[in-house]
């Protein structure tokens, strides 16, 4: 017991106003306590309250940054398949260009070999034809001098 208390003595006991004072006194303490610790439970509840509410609310956050990352991170994976994809794309039509551009140089290479030998073709058939036509000039002009000195 709080404090130690000695009681008056009467005849037949201890002093009854002394004893219900006490007990009058250690229930207002008592009750004063209780009320105190009422009072801190009651602090107590509202902190658990507001602790709750904000470890909901980071909850909450923390679930929706973790839903952003994960719809981040989704796009940056399409769009490294797709610039993949595109970049494939881009070689395959290179590769298919390049083929189709070298069997078209090899084509303009046969016609520049075949025009070469029709030039080179041509270049005797005139060549001939000059010949043949230098001749007839030749034997004209020897006809035409016979001519001349027959006269």
């Amino acid at each position: 017991m709080p404090g130690e208390k000695r009681f008056r003595t009467s005849t037949f006991g201890f002093n009854k106003s002394d004893v219900n004072s006490y007990v009058e006194k250690i229930l207002r303490e008592f009750e004063d306590k209780i009320r105190e610790k009422d009072n801190e439970i009651a602090a107590l509840k509202a902190q658990i309250k507001d602790m709750t509410m904000k470890y909901e609310e980071a909850t909450s956050k923390i679930n929706q940054i973790e839903g952003d990352r994960d719809k981040i991170a989704d796009a940056l994976i399409k769009a490294q398949e797709q610039a993949e994809s595109i970049i494939q794309e881009a070689r395959n039509k290179f590769q298919e260009e390049k083929r189709r551009l070298e069997e078209l140089n090899e084509i303009e290479r046969e016609k520049i070999v075949d025009m070469k030998e029709k030039v080179k073709y041509l270049r005797n058939e005139v060549i001939k034809v000059l010949k043949a036509f230098e001749e007839d000039l030749s034997a004209l002009a020897e006809d035409g001098d016979t001519v001349q000195s027959k006269e």
